[in-house]
């Protein structure tokens, strides 16, 4: 898609001028939520890469959503595609799953190089399109469609950076419900989290740490919910009913 060149310098130029006011995961238009009137849950899975730990792959995690028809949508770094590029092509052809953007290099989405949990920030307006477009042309390369959906490393943003991103045509993929928090979460704190979501929420989770409690979590409380008469979307599928933060 190409860019809108004119739109974009006036945003910048425009952003130059107005410092950013916000910073975080919760910032003026990310999405969190989509309007529903059925029992509906949106499950993401993001893939970081970037070290050896990083680059793991859950296959049992995603031989589960596919032996049980479950969709999501799984937002994949550029790091994370270079360590599994057959890996990645799979995941890409499966029709249960939508590939969205985890970042060129899993930056925090920052115009003034902000930092968060020891990370530094993309510090300028074209890092923000470096970090947005450098992984947009890769999946777009290899999958031959470009990704509708844009989730930053560390998932915070400043307001300013939303808006370019939003110049790009991208929609700020945030959550509602922290599933896995990094895959940090017992199995059973996983669990605990994905069954209290309710209808419309938007639930992140990760499918690069195997290590970690997040699949039998995410198994045990997908199944709970099945019996409880939910279902599971893709972010595309809800794309008008999505909900952001105005």
């Amino acid at each position: 898609m190409p860019i809108l060149l004119a739109l974009l310098l006036n945003i910048m130029t425009l952003m130059a001028q107005t410092p950013s006011s916000q910073w975080g995961e919760n910032v003026t238009g990310v999405v969190t939520r989509f309007h529903s009137d059925k029992k509906e849950i949106a499950l993401t899975f993001d893939a970081c890469g970037g070290s050896a730990k990083s680059s793991q792959y859950d296959a049992g995690l995603i031989e589960f959503l596919s032996i049980n028809h479950i969709p999501a949508t799984l937002f994949i770094n550029t790091r994370w595609i270079d360590s599994n590029p057959e890996i990645f092509i799979r995941l890409a052809s499966n029709p249960l799953f939508e590939i969205a953007n985890h970042g060129t290099a899993h930056k925090p989405l920052s115009v003034e190089g902000k930092s968060i949990y020891g990370i530094h920030g993309t510090a300028s307006e074209d890092e923000v399109i470096a970090e947005i477009e450098g992984n947009n042309q890769k999946i777009e390369k290899l999958t031959g469609i470009r990704p509708q959906f844009f989730r930053a490393g560390t998932a915070f943003y400043d307001e300013n950076a939303v808006a370019i991103a939003h110049t790009l045509g991208m929609e700020i993929g945030g959550f509602s419900v922290l599933g896995d928090a990094g895959a940090t979460f017992s199995a059973s704190k996983v669990t605990q989290q994905l069954t209290g979501a309710h209808s419309g929420d938007i639930v992140i989770f990760h499918m690069n740490h195997p290590e970690g409690g997040t699949r039998e979590g995410v198994i045990e409380g997908i199944n709970i919910l099945l019996k409880e008469g939910f279902s599971f979307v893709r972010l595309s599928d809800v794309k008008y009913r999505l909900v952001k933060i105005p």
